[in-house]
């Protein structure tokens, strides 16, 4: 059964209509927004290990939903009333669970006490090494603890601690390792003439949930603006996932903004001044409309969310989708009162359907990155690009039967003939040949100065401020950043524990060689059980005998019976996981044991103060058990490699349009077709090489486009060409109108604030601009007579 015009038209309009409402549903009637601003869920799987992909995860949601806070001043009294007012501002507020500033009562003592029953099985190094050696000081021992200046962190009482062994392990805990310390009831650092005081507020929800996440940063900044009114010399640090997931989304929504609304706009009057009519501009806005609805709406429904790379690159495929209703529309007005909607979609078919297949091309080439962010954008991109084609093959028939009352701009018409004649002629020509020599002259010392950068830091920007405010707290607070670490894995619990010692001990050599500050692991505050018998061990020859304990108490200055209850406690008990994990002061560090993971049992080192991975990686040679992970590294060196593989897609995809070519005009004029999107391309990297842009992933997946692009140009240029002989330059004019159009869009992805979109904007800028020049060079010899 053969379809009329209109039922094809009403059922592609039922089928926008669905896709609408779905796409409203999904976008709004859920709750919450599918915008995903989580960095993270944009990389790929680059770990070789799962379970290494698995704590990457897991450190990146250790304080995912904290914000940090240190306020500074060089007053003490102002910065601790500041962090009083700072915390009281915050509390309650939407958006905010809780916020502590004031620490509620506590006694010392309670911090201490869950210690006490391991305490023979807890040594540092050092102490370990003193108790070890064939006549321990004892006596010496015990005097150097009765005359140790009081402590300001977590202290043990002299008669349960007398030898001051059980405080030198609690003094190396993380817990205790931080320059903050409790002061007036506040976390206090001081350095230099400044005072920092802490408060941490905890969100309502996921950093990333759009409901919680612009609540809360007004309740952040109307905190702030609290405190700067009352204490202007107060400096407030901050850091946080939120922080960076708001950053993300408002440089996203700038770029919407900007490509979206400079794009619409530039259209909308491009097409008014060249059709001098609005239902052309009607016509093609329906038509993109309804692509990038369905792009959405598909996209979303595919993947449960848009990310924000496909956010910012769907505003600027406005550009693209608007080509194919915009051959038509050039159709129509060309045709004047000779158009028939049906005849001018028979007219058009060909070259749609060529350009849409070598479009589509790019974008499936782009999707077979294992990249998420990529993948989606390659799919919104697919059914966009499909959407918009058919529209104008089943919509537009139905809707542009009158026939336009005015013909393509004259004066367009004229710029294009002016270029297109000479292009067009010198291609024909020998002289051609020379030309094209100049151009590869002129163009190799730019493809020399090309090099490539895989830095993963090319995909994202944080705002410099944030960026500096978290290594001052982390520096200040003694807190990892978690990109880089140890993971450490054993059949048993007990072999991870030995494991991760094997690895600290290199690691204190860093530290005593200056090339680390310090790291946090498990092993720190619980130690396996073969280091705690040996630690039990090393006290035995005292304890065990206490004529040789009473005999070194009393050299030492202390009245009988005082070290009666040290005494009775021996032996003890080892520290076993399961007393770790129910201690209330290792719940901050719970993320650190993984647990068991499969048949094997697995764990996290956070070395701090050191970035080259190199030396990092060195520290773990040669020791079963461990992975270093450098979570940036290991996504810049699959960067590295898909960019390589994508030369190699490149190539294979100028092969297949070629045969598409060669099968549509045959083998002579193929070459002749392919021409512009080839020159296009080699112009485009010569560019980049003389402006001094390291060649990365995302320029090369813009040249898959600027392919895709090109090849349309010359594609509508030679299949329009012969129905316009009565209108020199109007089909050259059409496909002049399709590249500033995409130039609108795509090229206004060079202002992008996210630097991978700075780079595929700069080179769609280039490689558009380059191949429309070109497009003539595809013309037949006879046309350019």
């Amino acid at each position: 059964m053969r379809l009329t015009p209109g039922l094809r038209a009403s059922l592609f309009g039922l089928g926008a209509l669905v896709l609408t409402l779905l796409g409203a549903w999904l976008l709004f009637g859920r709750g919450t927004s599918p915008l995903q601003t989580d960095l993270l869920a944009m990389l790929p799987p680059t770990e070789r290990q799962p379970v290494a992909e698995e704590a990457v995860e897991r450190l990146s949601r250790a304080s995912g939903d904290r914000l940090v806070f240190l306020l500074a001043s060089k007053n003490d009294d102002d910065a601790k009333d500041a962090a009083r007012t700072f915390g009281a501002a915050l509390a309650g507020k939407p958006g905010i669970a809780s916020a502590i500033a004031e620490l509620p009562p506590f006694d010392l003592d309670q911090l201490t006490t869950p210690f006490l029953p391991f305490r023979f099985h807890l040594l540092t190094a050092a102490d370990r090494a003193l108790w070890q050696a064939p006549s321990p000081d004892v006596a010496g021992m015990l005097t150097r603890r009765l005359n140790e200046p009081f402590g300001a962190g977590i202290g043990t009482r002299l008669t349960d601690d007398p030898f001051g062994t059980l405080q030198h392990w609690l003094n190396t805990q993380p817990f205790n390792r931080s320059t903050l310390i409790p002061e007036d009831d506040l976390l206090t650092a001081h350095r230099g003439d400044t005072t920092y005081v802490m408060v941490i507020a905890t969100l309502a929800g996921s950093s990333y949930d759009d409901q919680i996440q612009r609540p809360a940063l007004a309740s952040v900044e109307a905190a702030t603006h609290t405190v700067t009114a009352a204490h202007p010399d107060v400096h407030i640090l901050r850091t946080g996932t939120m922080f960076y997931a708001a950053a993300a989304r408002a440089g996203a929504e700038r770029d919407v903004h900007v490509v979206g609304i400079a794009s619409t706009v530039g259209i909308a009057l491009l097409l008014i001044g060249v059709f001098r009519s609005p239902r052309p501009l009607l016509l093609a806005f329906l038509s993109t409309a309804i692509g990038v609805i369905a792009a959405i709406t598909i996209t979303i429904a595919i993947f449960g969310q848009l990310h924000l790379l496909t956010l910012v690159f769907g505003a600027a495929l406005l550009g693209e989708a608007v080509d194919y209703s915009i051959q038509y529309l050039c159709a129509r007005a060309n045709a004047a009162q000779a158009w028939n909607a049906e005849a001018g979609v028979r007219q058009v078919r060909p070259a749609l359907l060529l350009a849409l297949a070598t479009s589509l091309l790019g974008y499936a080439l782009l999707g077979m990155v294992p990249f998420p962010a990529l993948r989606q954008m390659a799919c919104f991109a697919i059914v966009g690009m499909l959407v918009a084609c058919f529209s104008v093959l089943w919509l537009l028939p139905a809707l542009a039967r009158p026939a336009a009352r005015r013909p393509v701009s004259p004066a367009l018409s004229r710029i294009a003939l002016s270029w297109q004649r000479p292009v067009s002629t010198l291609a024909q020509a020998r002289r051609g040949l020379v030309v094209l020599g100049v151009l590869v002259v002129a163009a190799a010392p730019g493809w020399c100065l090309l090099d490539h950068d895989d830095d993963i830091h090319l995909l994202i920007s944080p705002p410099a401020v944030l960026e500096q405010d978290t290594r001052d707290i982390a520096s200040i607070a003694g807190m990892g950043t978690g990109s880089q670490f140890y993971l450490v894995q054993g059949d048993t619990v007990e072999q991870t524990l030995q494991h991760e010692e094997a690895l600290t001990a290199r690691l204190q050599a860093m530290i005593e060689a200056k090339q680390l500050d310090a790291w946090t692991g498990v092993t720190t505050m619980l130690p396996s059980a073969q280091r705690q018998q040996s630690n039990r061990d090393a006290f035995a020859r005292v304890l065990e005998n206490r004529s040789v304990l009473a005999d070194a108490a009393e050299k030492a200055g202390f009245r009988a019976g005082a070290l009666d209850a040290f005494a009775n406690a021996w032996p003890g008990r080892p520290m076993t996981l399961d007393d770790w994990m129910a201690m209330p002061v290792s719940m901050p560090f719970h993320y650190l044991w993984m647990g068991q993971r499969g048949h094997a049992f697995a764990s996290i080192v956070l070395p701090q103060g050191q970035d080259d991975s190199a030396q990092l990686a060195a520290a773990a040679d040669g020791l079963p058990g461990i992975t270093f992970v450098d979570k940036p590294a290991s996504v810049s060196a699959l960067f590295g490699r898909y960019r390589g593989y994508a030369d190699v897609w490149l190539g294979a995809a100028l092969l297949l349009v070629g045969v598409a070519f060669a099968w549509r005009y045959g083998l002579r004029a193929a070459p002749r077709v392919l021409a512009p999107p080839l020159l296009g391309i080699g112009l485009t990297l010569a560019a980049l090489g003389y402006l001094g842009q390291p060649l990365t992933l995302f320029h090369v997946m813009a040249l898959m486009l600027v392919l895709g692009v090109g090849a349309n140009y010359a594609v509508f240029l030679r299949e329009g060409e012969p129905h316009t002989a009565q209108r020199p330059g109007a089909a050259y004019a059409g496909v002049l109108l399709s590249a500033i159009t995409a130039l609108l869009s795509f090229g206004l992805l060079a202002l992008s604030t996210m630097p991978a979109l700075r780079h595929f904007g700069t080179t769609l800028l280039l490689g558009i601009g380059f191949t429309v020049l070109l497009a003539p060079v595809s013309l037949p010899r006879e046309t350019s007579r």
